[in-house]
């Protein structure tokens, strides 16, 4: 279905194509853009589905068909300073898969769920989520408190944010443009005293899948909380982009995301 899906014309194509271009930093060719598309779809298709299933796989099934390439060592030492770790997260691969595989690992993940439609399937993967040992915390207003208390208790949470969902981002550059992207990860980070590092779950090789863990961005305050805040958010934003690269055609980017994108609105 997805493959019959991506050659249909869609703004999820167009969209995600015109997303490709600033990912590859070159225009593609006809053929270029279908061969993508398809596997944006499909991996996109394989994200849902494994999703759906993830809830009733035997734990032992999750950690075989998991493994951290970069980045364990540092991400361990830094839960064990008892201050918190917040992980930067695109919409890339299949982040729910690693949050429940560090719940195996005794590091349970706190996240924030984008609201989706039907509500009736927002509550069924919330409920999926929570089943895999996840606290999911709806985006809202409340949500900065729960987070808050997550860190401070040296709890771990992880944070879509390539997209500024909610609003009120931080202007960045982000692939050549300028847009904004959530300022929520630094703020966090330089509230609490958490560690704050950049990660994605790929999927793959086969039915496996492979988490990448970058290194810990220096949270040492140098100046007021709003330039801190920018100039955190601004090296979050060049992690993502080197997640991003590493597999763009896992990249669930199928929105207009900059102020250029045809059919962008401003944040509220």
């Amino acid at each position: 279905m997805a493959s019959a899906a991506s050659r249909l014309p869609s703004a999820a194509a167009e969209t995600y194509v015109r997303n490709l271009t600033r990912v590859l930093g070159r225009p593609l060719t006809r053929s270029e853009a279908r061969q993508w598309t398809r596997r944006a779809f499909q991996m996109y298709s394989r994200y849902w589905t494994e999703g759906a299933r993830l809830g009733s796989l035997d734990p032992g099934v999750i950690e075989a068909r998991m493994r951290v390439c970069t980045g364990w060592d540092e991400f361990r030492s830094a839960m064990d300073r008892g201050k918190g770790v917040v992980l930067a997260l695109p919409h890339v691969g299949s982040w729910e898969w690693g949050g429940a595989w560090l719940t195996l690992k005794g590091y349970p993940m706190t996240a924030v769920a984008e609201p989706v439609e039907p509500p009736a399937l927002y509550e069924w993967f919330v409920s999926q989520r929570r089943r895999l040992g996840l606290s999911i915390v709806p985006l809202g207003s409340g949500a900065g408190s729960a987070l808050l208390h997550t860190l401070r208790q040296g709890g771990l949470v992880g944070l879509l944010c390539d997209r500024d969902v909610a609003g009120g981002g931080v202007e960045v550059e982000f692939f050549g443009e300028k847009t904004t992207l959530p300022g929520g990860p630094a703020t966090l980070a330089l509230r609490t005293g958490a560690a704050l590092m950049a990660a994605a779950v790929y999927s793959g090789p086969g039915e496996n899948h492979t988490g990448e863990i970058l290194p810990a961005i220096d949270t040492a305050r140098t100046g007021s909380l709003r330039a801190d805040v920018t100039r955190l958010t601004q090296a979050v934003a060049h992690d993502l982009e080197t997640l991003v690269r590493r597999a763009p055609d896992q990249w669930h980017l199928f929105q207009p995301n900059w102020p250029s994108d045809p059919g962008w609105k401003r944040p509220l």
